[in-house]
C-alpha cells in the first residue's frame, strides 16, 4: 500500500506523528511524507520531535515547494492520502473542491 500523508500547521501535531508511527509498524506500507512549513513549527512547538525525526518516520519525505517530486506527477499511483491535523476549513474546503471536480469531470449532478 502507498499513501501520501501531508502534515499541516494546524494544532494536533503528535497525531501525525502518531500515524506515522502507526503506519511504519505495518509490513507493505509505503509513505510520502509532506510537511509544510508550519507543520515543522507545530511540530516543535507540540511534540518533543524535531522535524528531521519526523520526516524519518516516512519512507519518503518530499518538499512542497518540490514540483518535480515524484508524487507531483498525475502517473504516480497511490491507495490514498491523508491529511492531518486538518482543521475543519481544510476539511470543507477539500470537500467542495472534490465535489466541483468530480461534477465536472464524471457526474452529471453538483454538489
Amino acid at each position: 500500500m502507498r499513501l501520501i500523508v501531508g502534515m499541516t500547521g494546524a494544532t494536533g501535531a503528535p497525531l501525525g506523528v502518531e500515524l506515522l508511527q502507526a503506519l511504519r509498524a505495518i509490513p507493505d506500507v509505503e509513505t510520502h511524507l509532506v510537511m509544510s512549513k508550519w507543520a515543522k513549527t507545530t511540530i516543535e512547538l507540540e511534540t518533543p520531535y524535531t522535524p528531521a525525526e519526523v520526516a524519518a518516520l516516512a519512507d519518503y519525505c518530499h518538499s512542497p515547494a518540490d514540483q518535480a517530486a515524484t508524487i507531483s506527477s498525475g502517473s504516480f499511483r497511490t491507495d490514498g492520502m491523508i491529511i492531518i491535523p486538518c482543521s475543519m476549513e481544510n476539511t470543507g474546503g477539500g470537500s467542495r473542491r472534490l465535489c466541483r471536480g468530480a461534477g465536472r469531470d464524471a457526474l452529471p449532478m453538483s454538489c
